[in-house]
């Protein structure tokens, strides 16, 4: 969970199940103010909250192109929200971090 405000975290994004990356703005009374790193704002309760633990080998969907349609990798390169992806269908992108999401 998110301790402090400026943690970079994993928000379960309106609780839909999917983690997204960002960062916590406030953090208090239980919650947690989310920056998600493609830009949208969400108060959520701590127990959605995680944190950051993206690392290269790990599995990921991402918005290939950006043109809303999710696809499975492999994080193949990671510098703050700059991400490489090896997708499984042996595409390569490089793209913001904002792009992405776990499960």
């Amino acid at each position: 969970m998110a301790q402090t405000q400026g943690d970079w975290v994993l928000g379960n994004y309106k609780g839909a199940g999917y983690w997204f990356p960002g960062i916590a703005e406030k953090v208090g009374n239980g919650k947690v103010t989310i920056r998600y790193d493609d830009g949208d704002r969400e108060t959520v309760a701590i127990g959605d909250v995680r944190p950051y633990d993206w690392m290269i080998g790990m599995k990921v969907e991402c918005n290939f192109k950006g043109q809303g349609e999710w696809y499975p990798g492999t994080i193949a390169s990671l510098a703050g929200e700059k991400i490489g992806i090896a997708y499984d269908d042996g595409d390569k992108e490089t793209m913001k971090t904002g792009r992405c999401r776990s499960r």
